[in-house]
C-alpha cells in the first residue's frame, strides 16, 4: 500500500492530466459521431449528387438500412474529426517534456499527416469515382440492370478511401521507426518483395476487384514505399547520427 501511495503521490498529477484529456477526447468523439448520425439525410443526398452515377438506381432494401448508414456516418465523421484532436492533445500534454528539436518534429509531423491523409483519401476517392462507372457500364453492356444498394454504396468507397488515406500515412511511421533505431534503411530495402506482396494483397481486399484499379491502386503505393527508402536514405547520408 505504501508503494501505491508513494506512485500515486509521484504520478497523481499526470494521471489526473491524462484522464482529462481522454474526456475531453472522449466528448469530441460522441458530439462528433452525433452531429453525423443526425446529418445522415444532408450527407445522403450530397454524396448521391455528387456521386451520380449514369445507368445507377440507387435503391434501400431494408426498412433499417439507413439506419446502419447514419450510424456508418456517425462513426465515420466521429473518426475524421477526433484522430486530428486526439493527436493535439497528446502534443499538448508532451510538450513540456520536449526538446526544441522534438517540438519542431511534431509541428512538422502534425500538419504533414493530415495531409497525407488527405491525400491518400481524395485519391482513393477518385479511383473509386471513376471504377464504379466503369463498371456500371460494363454490366450495361452485359444487359444488368444497377441497383445498388445504397448503404454497401456508400460505406465501400467511404471505406477504401479511408484506408488508402490511413495506408498514405505509412511514410511518417516508417521514418519514425528508422529514426528511433528500431530498424534501419537496408531493412526496407531488404524487404522491398515481401512489402510489394502485402501491398498487393492489401488492394486485392479492396473494392473495386477491376484490373485497371487495381493496378491505379498498386501502383502509388509501391511508389510511397520506395520514396521512403529513397528519402531516409538522404537524410542519413546528409545527418549522420551522433555516437
Amino acid at each position: 500500500m505504501e508503494e501505491i501511495d508513494v506512485y500515486v503521490a509521484e504520478y497523481g498529477d499526470y494521471l489526473e492530466e491524462i484522464r482529462k484529456r481522454l474526456y475531453r477526447v472522449v466528448i469530441v468523439f460522441i458530439v462528433s459521431f452525433l452531429i453525423g448520425l443526425f446529418s445522415t439525410n444532408l450527407f445522403v443526398h450530397f454524396f448521391l449528387t455528387f456521386l451520380k452515377v449514369k445507368d445507377v438506381i440507387i435503391v434501400a432494401t431494408s426498412p433499417f438500412q439507413l439506419l446502419d448508414l447514419a450510424m456508418t456516418t456517425g462513426f465515420f465523421l466521429a473518426t475524421l474529426i477526433t484522430i486530428p484532436f486526439a493527436i493535439q492533445q497528446t502534443y499538448t500534454f508532451l510538450s513540456g517534456g520536449l526538446l526544441p528539436q522534438e517540438r519542431k518534429i511534431f509541428f512538422t509531423l502534425i500538419p504533414l499527416t493530415v495531409v497525407l491523409f488527405c491525400i491518400g483519401f481524395t485519391y482513393g476517392f477518385t479511383v473509386m469515382y471513376y471504377a464504379v462507372q466503369v463498371i456500371a457500364q460494363v454490366n450495361i453492356g452485359f444487359g444488368i440492370a444497377n441497383l445498388w444498394n445504397v448503404t454497401q454504396f456508400i460505406s465501400q468507397i467511404l471505406l477504401t478511401s479511408a484506408l488508402l488515406g490511413l495506408i498514405f500515412e505509412f511514410p511518417i511511421i516508417l521514418t519514425l521507426l528508422i529514426r528511433l533505431g528500431v530498424f534501419p534503411v537496408s531493412f526496407l530495402r531488404a524487404k522491398r518483395r515481401v512489402a510489394i506482396a502485402i501491398i498487393v494483397i492489401f488492394v486485392a481486399l479492396l473494392p473495386p476487384t477491376d484490373g485497371l484499379s487495381f493496378m491505379v491502386m498498386s501502383l502509388p503505393l509501391v511508389g510511397i514505399y520506395e520514396l521512403t527508402i529513397f528519402l531516409n536514405s538522404f537524410y542519413k547520408r546528409k545527418v549522420p547520427l551522433e555516437k
